[in-house]
């Protein structure tokens, strides 16, 4: 399971209703008034469906993405002819932008923009040549786990991972972009998504070096915390918030914590299509996406974090955005991927 699929399984379906109207009159108000939209599982409930076509006479065409990669791909198929507004995460938009797949947002059609917290108010990875092309709605973090009955404290730094103490108890993650990046948090680097190749070859030493320490890599939610929970591991690199919650249910006393190189953050954003066809309405639903009401039923259902109502994210302890390295798009993804397949191949030291 993936952050996606864990969003899925809140059982936070979405739909596109149409109030009981009959076939005809959904018809003729689809053909003059309907909202496309792509999203992710559990971002657009169906009460608020509901509340926005009531409210702006409309009707919501919602359609489901399991992938970035997928997302991207209908885009370019059709220019971004068949959606309005679309859910993606930051460090995709670059190459949206560039693509011209996207269109800038009209901020004073955006009230409710006002409602997002400070940390999320400038988001530099989706601003291009001085226009905002997408407003922040959800976040949260790959942050570490640990076990309380091993730590009496939380670990305060990334470098447990390479801690002689807890040689073969600790697990990571089979994934480029988090292993590189929260590597380079730990050693420092300055700009983790724009090394050079002298970042580079020190990140894929220090990597090569935890080999010796680390008992195995995992992928996804659920493989996780099974090599957790079956016991012999003290110290996770984590997928994200819920496997604390997973972990918990199968009785390991975990906790997650933000060491002091800070810790990836993800940002899901909305924005609004190259090829909407209405572009007023399609600000309205990114508008009404703000409404803090929105931001509390999103922390309260799936574990993370929202945007616009703080007091939610306090409330289930999601009170660190500030400490987080946001994701964006790194200078050569390629590049990345194969250091980490080099890694992976390279005998432990």
């Amino acid at each position: 399971m993936n952050r996606r699929e864990f969003l899925t399984s809140t059982g936070m379906a979405l739909v596109a209703a149409t109030g009981g109207l009959s076939i005809a009159a959904s018809v003729a108000r689809a053909a003059t008034k309907e909202l496309r939209v792509l999203t992710w599982e559990g971002y657009a409930d169906e009460q608020w469906v509901k509340e926005f076509e009531q409210a702006n006479d409309a009707t919501v065409k919602i359609s489901y993405t399991g992938s970035v990669d997928e997302i991207f791909a209908k885009l370019l198929a059709t220019n971004g002819d068949d959606f309005d507004v679309i859910a993606i995460e930051t460090s995709s938009y670059k190459r949206l932008v560039e693509q011209k797949l996207l269109q800038a947002l009209d901020l004073t059609l955006l009230p409710n923009r006002a409602n997002l917290g400070p940390t999320f108010a400038n988001v530099s990875s989706i601003v291009f040549d001085g226009k905002t092309y997408a407003v922040p709605f959800a976040w949260g973090s790959i942050p570490l786990i640990y076990d309380r009955k091993v730590f009496s404290e939380a670990p305060t730094s990334w470098s447990v991972f390479w801690d002689e103490n807890y040689s073969g108890r600790v697990i990571a993650m089979d994934d480029a972009t988090n292993a590189i990046v929260t590597t380079a948090l730990l050693l420092g680097i300055k700009d983790p998504f724009n090394m050079s190749a002298d970042d580079f070859a020190a990140v894929k030493a220090k990597l090569i070096d935890q080999k010796k320490y680390v008992l195995t890599y995992y992928a996804g939610f659920d493989d996780g915390v099974s090599i957790m929970a079956q016991g012999g591991v003290d110290v996770m690199m984590s997928m994200g918030e819920p496997q604390v919650q997973m972990l918990q249910k199968k009785g390991i006393d975990a906790a997650l914590t933000i060491p002091k190189e800070g810790a990836i953050g993800w940002i899901d954003c909305w924005t609004i299509s190259a090829g909407a066809r209405d572009v007023p309405l399609a600000h309205k639903w990114v508008d009404f996406m703000l409404d803090k009401r929105i931001g509390n039923y999103i922390s309260e259902k799936t574990g993370y974090g929202n945007t616009t109502d703080l007091a939610a994210n306090e409330k289930i302890g999601l009170n660190y955005a500030d400490r987080l390295v946001f994701l964006q798009a790194p200078e050569d993804q390629g590049k990345r991927i194969d250091l980490w397949n080099e890694v992976k191949a390279t005998p432990a030291p």
